[in-house]
C-alpha cells in the first residue's frame, strides 16, 4: 500500500528502530542488576551492585557501554 510517497515496509521500519536503540537507560540497568542479585537470594547492598556493576564493566562491547557503568559505579558512591 502506497500513501502519500511512503511505502511502509514494517520489517526495514523495526530492524532500523533495533539499530538505533541504544543502551538502557541507568534505571533499566540498575533495575536488572537488583533483579539478578535478589533472583541468586543474595542481600541487597552497596557491595553486591558495585560486583555486579564491575562484572559487567570488564564485558563490556565498546566505549560507550563503558562509559555507562563507569556513570553507574560513580552514582553508586556519589553521597
Amino acid at each position: 500500500m502506497r500513501q502519500n510517497g511512503y511505502t511502509p515496509d514494517s520489517a526495514n521500519a523495526i530492524a532500523r528502530y533495533f539499530n538505533r536503540a541504544t543502551l538502557p537507560t541507568q534505571q533499566e540497568t540498575l533495575g536488572q542488576i537488583v533483579v539478578e542479585i535478589l533472583s541468586d537470594g543474595r542481600s541487597l547492598n552497596r557491595k553486591a551492585i558495585c560486583a555486579k556493576l564491575l562484572r559487567r564493566l570488564e564485558t563490556a562491547a565498546d566505549a560507550e557501554e563503558e562509559s555507562h557503568y563507569h556513570t553507574l559505579i560513580g552514582l553508586l558512591f556519589d553521597r
